[in-house]
Order: structure tokens, then C-alpha cells, then sequence
């Protein structure tokens, strides 16, 4: 299952978050990596600051359970599929994939 981020213009730069606190109960998030598909559909680390298949990671923050991404560029019309991996204090590790569709201009 994936879930729906709402749409963003390539002209905007906004934050999108993934909300881990269901999952954490008291633990804590440790490390979160960020990835998002390639041009041929493969999963790929996007740092903050990385541009990857036309998206910007401009920045990304860990704030108590959540993890949020600031996100530039993309291209019009095109649904890009972010994944966004989380490893808690106790060490498990968890992910969540996204969708997030560009608008047309």
C-alpha cells in the first residue's frame, strides 16, 4: 500500500511529512533516509540537497515521530514515488511509500 501526498507545482517548495508515531509507540526515530525512484523506476537515496529524475530534496528534518522533506523542482504531469525509511532507537527499521503528483502548469 502506498499512500498520497496532495500535488505540488515544479515552482513551489513545500514540506511533506510522514507521521511514524503509530509506529514508534515509545521509542524514538533514530535515522531517516529518504529515496526516490529514478527515471527507470529505481529506488534512489535523494540527500538533502540531491536533485534525482527532476525532483529537489532541499532539505530534510527529523522533529519527535515525524519526518518531513522540502521538495523543489518535478516535472508537470509526472507521479513520482518517494519511499521514506525510518530506524528507531531499539533498531528496527520501518518504510512508507508516497506518491506525490507534479500539477500542470
Amino acid at each position: 500500500m502506498s499512500f498520497k501526498w496532495p500535488p505540488k507545482d515544479k515552482d513551489e517548495l513545500l514540506d511533506y511529512s510522514v507521521d511514524w508515531s503509530r509506529f514508534l509507540g515509545t521509542s524514538t526515530i533514530s535515522q531517516v533516509t529518504w529515496f526516490v525512484d529514478d527515471s527507470a523506476g529505481v529506488k534512489t537515496t535523494i540527500a538533502a540537497g540531491a536533485i534525482v529524475n527532476g525532483i529537489q530534496n532541499v532539505s530534510q528534518t527529523v522533529s519527535g515521530s515525524v519526518a518531513t522533506i522540502n521538495l523543489g523542482l518535478g516535472t508537470p504531469n509526472y507521479d513520482y514515488k518517494f519511499t521514506c525509511r525510518m530506524q528507531e532507537t531499539t533498531g528496527s527499521i520501518a518504510e512508507r511509500v508516497i506518491r506525490l503528483k507534479i500539477k500542470e502548469q
